[in-house]
């Protein structure tokens, strides 16, 4: 009894510092996502088509994109533990090293970007949907290296707990972009009208002044506290950039995984009539807004954990994960029953097209029903990246998305005729058995931490 009155004091007294960094960086990751939204709201007005190209843009431009940002989660884990442990000056020399990751694998994955161009034409899209999916992610390729750029600097601040700059810059990106999105789109005080297109740039110019931002921000933070950041060494470190590696790889095929499993349900979606492709990305839109929150809670999860780590704190990272995961399943637990009860309100805040409202619906009542799974796995694998251990969610992903999820998605939807929404429902189940394993997994982890098991110079190696 005394046990759980002490670990319920330890959770009240993490819930203060929990929701002061998240709370900063959920609306950062909230701002990351409504600028997709905004982008579908102004080129909506175009039609279905065009609705269905950005989707089909975006999903493979994050599709090759998302592991290069995956490989930078390491800083996550390294920068955080080197804070708690007031390593100042291990936690600049991480930061440098990730600037050769970008320049390395920016370049790259633009080539990979502009060489995919044809897979969209050899997985049936729709023409009238290829016509603006094409310029579109041809636009939005050259935001690549500022967006890699940007990402560095925010796990590098936000291992510091330095996150109000990265939710300002992402909030003000979107103003850039909305502004963008209208004297691009339509063509406004004498520009060119370039439709689905102008989006792209849009997007493009707001990812280089989000870099920018926080750029300057580090520069600013290191001029006014001295912090050692202008006297790092700036050469190429073997050893760090293979530690950066080995944590940021498994964390990368997760995240290529997650999101490679949505992109190829939208290009399987693209395979159906436009209208369908349309309410999936819509509700696709929702769904990504509402997992905002616990990604939020993963990130700020991860920092609490890993520099409570840094400081030799085992049972303190133990509660900072348990908070974070409490907070992040209360809210997906309220989103699904919103998305349950007012799904046609929701849809026909982006379209006025009927068929496209109903079929929407009928999707938002599938994504009601993962809600709570999705938060499960958000929140864990960012707890687990701050213990250091980013290979066990990568396995789980690649099981429950690929082996059940897609599989199950095609079968329903495709062999036995449910379409989009028998993709949704095979989706839905992979998600549950994701969050469900996950949970486990960080149960253990949680209890090793409990009994002191694993100190902070462990907390690099993966779990076995």
């Amino acid at each position: 009894m005394q046990g759980w009155i002490h670990w319920k004091r330890g959770i009240r007294g993490e819930l203060g510092p929990m929701l002061a960094l998240a709370g900063p960086v959920v609306l950062a990751e909230l701002g990351w996502m409504s600028m997709g939204i905004v982008d579908t709201m102004f080129v909506g007005r175009l039609g279905a088509e065009a609705i269905g190209a950005v989707s089909l843009g975006n999903a493979l431009f994050f599709a090759a994109s998302i592991f290069g940002i995956g490989l930078l989660l390491g800083l996550d884990t390294l920068v955080s533990q080197s804070f708690g442990a007031k390593r100042l000056d291990e936690c600049h020399a991480w930061f440098v090293q990730s600037i050769y990751l970008v320049l390395l694998i920016g370049p790259a994955v633009m080539l990979v970007l502009l060489g995919c161009e044809p897979l969209l034409g050899r997985m049936g899209a729709h023409p009238a949907v290829l016509a603006g999916a094409l310029p579109f992610l041809r636009a939005t390729t050259w935001g690549t290296v500022p967006l890699f750029f940007y990402a560095a600097l925010r796990r590098y601040l936000q291992g510091m707990g330095l996150v109000r700059p990265v939710m300002f810059a992402f909030l003000s990106a979107n103003l850039i972009n909305a502004v963008g999105d209208w004297l691009l789109i339509d063509g406004h005080l004498g520009l060119p009208a370039m439709g689905v297109a102008g989006s792209g740039w849009a997007t493009t110019i707001s990812r280089a002044y989000m870099a920018g931002v926080l750029a300057a921000y580090a520069a600013y933070h290191d001029l006014r506290h001295r912090t050692g950041l202008f006297g790092a060494s700036f050469r190429p470190r073997a050893a760090r950039l293979w530690r950066l590696l080995r944590l940021g790889v498994p964390a990368a095929l997760h995240a290529t995984l997650e999101v490679g499993v949505f992109a190829a349900a939208t290009m399987l979606a693209g395979t159906l009539d436009p209208a369908a492709l349309a309410a999936h990305h819509i509700v696709l839109d929702v769904s990504s807004v509402t997992f905002m929150i616990p990604l939020g809670l993963a990130s700020a999860g991860a920092v609490r954990v890993g520099q409570a780590l840094g400081r030799g704190e085992p049972a303190a990272a133990g509660r900072a994960g348990w908070t974070a995961l409490v907070l992040g399943v209360g809210f997906m637990a309220a989103s699904g029953t919103v998305m349950a009860l007012v799904p046609g309100v929701l849809a026909s805040l982006f379209t006025t097209d009927p068929d496209v409202i109903g079929r929407a619906s009928t999707l938002m009542l599938v994504a009601a029903a993962f809600q709570l799974f999705d938060g499960l796995q958000g929140v864990s694998t960012g707890t687990m990246r701050g213990a250091g251990d980013t290979h066990t969610p990568m396995v789980v992903n690649l099981v429950a998305h690929w082996v059940i999820g897609l599989p199950l998605g095609y079968l329903l939807g495709f062999i036995f005729g449910y379409g989009v929404v028998g993709l949704w429902v095979g989706l839905a189940l992979g998600l549950g058995s994701s969050g469900l394993y996950l949970l486990r997994a960080w149960f253990r982890r949680a209890g090793a931490l409990a009994r002191g098991e694993h100190g902070a110079h462990a907390a690099a190696e993966p779990a076995a």
